[in-house]
């Protein structure tokens, strides 16, 4: 559903990803790891079509996101920690306008506000303006409005990074039940209890590359630790 064939992007004479490959599958979960500039938002962000890569392909549901952005992207849910709101827009005026914008028709768009509104629990405040809502509540109309459009893959950049338990809660379970709907995953994050407790893959980055894969497990045994966050500071070279 996701996939990534040796994708390099420049900034200037910087390098900030080298030949990146990888797939997810449906119903999987992949994480992405890695330290402060080692590419993963560059990746993604490439993934996702918001920058062109300098060679390399990507494609989501075998559709190649540079020859044809806008049908990849009508098969991707993106999600970020930065993402905002417009503040003067309500919850449901949020989810109409980007149900519109991937050419819902006002039939299945009422069906899927309606459906996001139990599931993320939006109901109490959904026709509130978002600039009046708390931290938490924007993020669950976040939420809401990256898969109003019911997309095949999901591709979430830290999305919890500036979260409290609670409100993270709300994107662990989002995640879970993407993958029981066979939705395919890309998980970007530096919690290392998030990943071990939702990704079925780790991918790891540093200097622009992918320098370890494979399940938690397998990463222990490569890096000859016992804690995953142990193993993250052997990979990102912080201890030997």
């Amino acid at each position: 559903m996701i996939e990534v064939e040796n994708i390099v992007r420049d900034f200037g004479a910087f390098r900030a990803v080298d030949g990146v490959s990888f797939t997810v599958e449906p119903g999987e979960v992949v994480g992405l790891l890695g330290p402060n500039g080692a590419g993963k938002t560059t990746t993604l962000r490439v993934l996702a079509g918001l920058l062109r890569p300098a060679s390399g392909v990507t494609r989501i549901g075998g559709v190649d996101v540079q020859v044809e952005p806008l049908q990849a992207r009508r098969q991707l849910g993106f999600l970020t920690a930065s993402t905002g709101l417009y503040d003067r827009l309500t919850g449901r005026e949020m989810l109409q306008t980007f149900g519109r914008l991937q050419r819902l028709d006002e039939q299945t768009l009422s069906s899927r506000i309606a459906a996001l509104s139990e599931e993320l629990e939006l109901n109490a405040f959904l026709d509130k303006r978002c600039g009046s809502l708390s931290s938490g509540q924007k993020q669950r109309v976040n939420i809401a409005r990256a898969v109003v459009h019911d997309p095949s893959a999901y591709v979430l950049d830290e999305p919890t990074a500036t979260l409290d338990p609670l409100a993270s809660r709300d994107i662990l379970e989002l995640v879970q039940r993407a993958k029981a709907r066979h939705k395919a995953v890309l998980f970007s994050t530096h919690r290392m209890e998030e990943a071990e407790y939702l990704c079925d893959r780790l991918l790891f980055m540093r200097g622009g590359q992918i320098v370890a894969r494979g399940t938690s497990t397998e990463l222990l045994t490569l890096s000859g630790k016992q804690k995953l966050t142990d193993a993250f500071l052997h990979f990102a070279g912080a201890t030997a």
